[in-house]
């Protein structure tokens, strides 16, 4: 009778990715296991001088087809997927003279990365993984006695289990990895239908269509304390391809756990002052919007700036940056004002400290965003749905003047300026800037006259004056009012989108005003 919880005595490994590789068959040559191996990991290992044995020799049939058939094979499924103490199971293993295999350790034939360098069509399906996924769901099946390791990451846990158990692994070691096997090859079928999917709808024979069915999938980081509000239950879900420069990969070096409105507000912070990159420049979020946003000669005149635009709103806020945070600037953020969360590509040692001081304030470290983004999906839920689209990466189709006056090159630059701010401003979004720096925001409003309104009013309040400022509409006026209302208040130049049935009774009424006008061509709604 085999038994159900065994020492680990054969392992079988293929690797794409033979990072740690080498370590780790020492590792287990020195614990007595048997070493199977397959390909280029046998090659390697050979070549490194360990003992190993082929999977060919296992099965007695060699790799055909360019080695698409090599561990499809009883001999390799019966050892992964027998169940140990099971008396039929051992009998008909014994008759056809299959050995159990205790330890599974493979990654798969790199399909994800093959897409997203642009590789052929051809190349592309070659690097679908049949053999790999196989093995997994099958030693994954067989936890109760098989260990599956699909992660390089687990390697050193792997071999702490074996020494503290006599060279075993425990029941809960085994549940564990067994679902992260499933995860893993979950996420590699989504990967090949999405894309198989969007190459069959799009009539380019590329990936730019939509799938029929859209597969995702995401880690969890963060188990929080609650959701958006205390009675719902909320988690911080991760993507594992989740790029550099985004809160999904952001290290916390500070303060207290992350909250899910903590990590909304963030993302909206940071995406908008990534939009900014010719100066240092800085956002404030609060509630998802931008209530402060300004470029400087330094970070610490950037902040200041930002804040000014609406301290009340500030109070409470996430602030992130384009530029290393350093101590000045940290330490006039927290003696200044409630910050919850406070954003940089990196930090100094000494803003570090100047920010520890405070107690609770979260600080992340982004590390460098590329300056132009890869193009990828957004999505939102809804009840029973889900929707997808592309993000929102481009800035304008094109910079069309409307009006007779045309505006000043200090105007232009007003106007491309609260153009990048508006774009991050829920919808209807009005945004009134000046000298790089807003002056005055109206947000979320269902009225864009009233945006308008909202935006000069609070300008007045933080004691800024509109006059001679340039505004921003992320959609176009359905009517003169919403430009009125900004030429009411002091504005003298205006960026929308155009596109409005009533577009010549706009650009009247702005040559009436005087004021310059240029059309974007491209509207930027947020919900």
């Amino acid at each position: 009778m085999q038994d159900p919880n065994p020492k680990i005595r054969r392992a079988l490994i293929s690797l794409s990715d033979k990072t740690g590789l080498e370590h780790l068959a020492q590792a287990l040559a020195e614990r007595n296991v048997e070493l199977i191996s397959t390909g280029g990991t046998a090659a390697k290992l050979k070549g490194a001088g360990f003992a190993v044995t082929d999977v060919a020799e296992v099965t007695g049939f060699p790799e055909i087809m360019d080695g698409r058939v090599k561990t499809l094979h009883p001999k390799i499924h019966g050892g992964l997927l027998g169940v140990r103490g099971n008396a039929e199971h051992v009998s008909q293993a014994e008759k056809h003279k299959i050995d159990p295999i205790d330890l599974l350790i493979v990654n798969l034939y790199p399909f994800e990365q093959t897409v997203a360098s642009g590789a052929s069509f051809d190349d592309c399906v070659e690097n679908i993984d049949i053999g790999g996924p196989a093995m997994i769901r099958a030693a994954a099946k067989n936890h109760a006695s098989v260990t599956v390791i699909v992660d390089g990451a687990d390697f050193e846990p792997l071999l702490k289990e074996m020494s503290a158990h006599g060279g075993r692994t425990t029941p809960e070691f085994r549940k564990r990895l067994a679902a992260k096997a499933y995860a893993r090859t979950a996420a590699y079928d989504g990967a090949i239908g999405n894309w198989l999917g969007a190459v069959a709808e799009s009539s380019e024979g590329s990936a730019a269509g939509f799938p029929p069915t859209y597969t995702t999938q995401y880690r969890k980081a963060i188990d929080m304390r609650y959701g958006e509000n205390p009675h719902q239950r909320g988690a911080f879900y991760v993507s594992p391809n989740a790029p550099v420069g985004t809160v999904a990969s952001a290290k916390q070096i500070l303060g207290k756990e992350l909250s899910y409105n903590n990590v909304a507000d963030s993302d909206a912070a940071l995406e908008c002052v990534k939009a900014f990159s010719d100066k240092p420049a800085c956002v404030i979020v609060k509630h998802a919007n931008p209530c402060g946003v300004a470029e400087g000669d330094t970070l610490l005149a950037a902040y200041d700036r930002a804040y000014r635009t609406d301290p009340e709103s500030a109070f409470g806020g996430i602030i992130a940056f384009n530029r290393e945070l350093d101590a000045e600037t940290a330490a006039q953020i927290v003696d200044r004002q409630f910050v919850e969360v406070i954003l940089a590509p990196s930090v100094t040692d000494q803003a570090k400290e100047a920010v520890a001081a405070k107690k609770n304030v979260r600080l992340l470290v982004t590390g460098a965003w590329p300056l132009v983004p890869a193009q990828r999906f957004d999505t939102k839920t809804v009840t029973g749905g889900l929707l997808v689209q592309d993000a929102d990466l481009a800035l304008y189709d094109s910079l069309r003047i409307v009006t007779k006056r045309q505006p000043t090159s200090e105007e232009m630059a007003d106007l491309l300026f609260a153009w990048k701010v508006a774009k991050f401003v829920k919808s209807n979004a009005i945004v009134y800037a000046k000298g790089g720096a807003t002056v005055g925001i109206g947000a979320g409003q269902m009225s864009r006259v009233n945006s308008s309104r909202i935006a000069a009013i609070k300008a007045e309040m933080a004691g800024l004056d509109v006059k001679d400022s340039a505004v921003a509409s992320d959609a176009f006026f359905p009517f003169a009012d919403g430009l009125l209302a900004a030429a009411e208040a002091g504005a003298t130049a205006v960026i929308q989108p155009g596109g409005s049935m009533r577009d010549e009774e706009v650009i009247r009424a702005a040559d009436e005003q005087g004021l310059a006008m240029v059309l974007t061509g491209m509207r930027h709604f947020r919900h």
